[in-house]
């Protein structure tokens, strides 16, 4: 079974000391039977206490507070994962059969988050579309896979021409983006088939050259296969997600599975880095901890003094995203 050391550090620093930065952490693996958690150990500079509570997705999440006044946040991760191959679906049930079961599903509150596609003004068109790809007498998983397909082959993996809040419609005319545009527009296209379908955020590991998205936080979609369960795809990679890829939230969209986010007091003018390595097996303790960074982005904003409360949201897979 392969093993995968997974480092990942996130470092803030801010132009001018700023206070009461309180953060939410979604970098906790979620454990099942294809993964395991040999070790994993989260280090917060300030040394802030961690709590911890699980969402309405299943999610381990950690918060933390650091009132005190810094001008750096730090936040690695060092974990080390076995994983397991997953069975992969007999689909032995009649087409006419599964499509039954799904249809059950719409009054099912588990599967209703999973079944609605957000709302679009080109749902139509891209309905359209899909009624001369897909094939209702073909089974789920089969159609499940030519969509993933048509993802891969019809939208450009291009850095940099997106962002977490470009919206479907946009992503469908730019035909372009990276991992997390891939993910949500299979989202859509599964939901508009009656396909329940979930965002998953995790990490593509090293195992096979040419993999889209090694070594940076990845995102790829589970499909619901009747009689099954739920079925990992990777459009950017075109595959079927396997023992290459660690799981470490879900939700409905990328704003369920945001890594890191929180708030704080103070200016706005801070760089960000990211760095994330992944090796097959054990780290090696002889090398560097991390390499060079994968993100780095610098927010330039007037340093001036403020009295009123600063939001700012760390949407570091909105950086991450743009490098993969």
């Amino acid at each position: 079974m392969p093993s995968y050391t997974i480092k990942h550090l996130t470092r803030y620093t801010y132009a001018a000391p700023v206070i009461d930065c309180a953060n939410q952490l979604m970098i906790y693996p979620l454990e099942d039977e294809r993964l395991e958690v040999k070790r994993h150990e989260v280090v917060v500079s300030s040394d802030p206490e961690l709590a911890f509570f699980t969402d309405y997705f299943g999610n381990k999440i950690g918060v933390f507070t650091i009132i005190k006044p810094h001008n750096e946040l730090l936040i690695e991760s060092n974990l080390e994962v076995i994983t397991s191959p997953i069975q992969f679906p007999m689909d032995e049930e009649a087409a006419e059969q599964q499509w039954h079961h799904l249809a059950s599903l719409h009054q099912d509150a588990a599967f209703i988050d999973f079944l609605t596609p957000d709302p679009s003004p080109l749902q139509q068109e891209i309905y359209e579309v899909l009624q001369s790809v897909t094939d209702q007498h073909e089974k789920p998983l089969k159609n499940a896979l030519v969509l993933s397909e048509y993802v891969y082959d019809h939208f450009q993996y291009e850095q940099g021409v997106t962002n977490v809040e470009t919206p479907t419609e946009e992503i469908w005319r730019l035909r372009a983006g990276v991992c997390q545009d891939f993910a949500h527009m299979l989202l859509y296209m599964l939901r508009l088939t009656g396909i329940p379908a979930r965002y998953v955020s995790g990490y593509v590991c090293p195992k096979q050259e040419g993999m889209r998205g090694t070594g940076a936080t990845h995102a790829w979609v589970e499909a619901y296969i009747p009689f099954y369960g739920w079925l990992g795809l990777d459009p950017t990679n075109n595959c079927i997600v396997n023992d290459g890829h660690v799981r470490m939230a879900l939700g409905r969209h990328f704003s369920d599975c945001t890594p890191i986010k929180g708030t704080y007091k103070g200016t706005g003018a801070h760089t960000l880095t990211v760095s994330v390595h992944i090796e097959n097996g054990e780290a090696d303790t002889q090398e560097p901890l991390f390499e060079e960074p994968v993100y780095v982005q610098e927010a330039k904003v007037p340093i001036v003094p403020v009295n009123s409360y600063r939001k700012y949201v760390t949407w570091e897979q909105q950086q991450q995203q743009q490098q993969q």
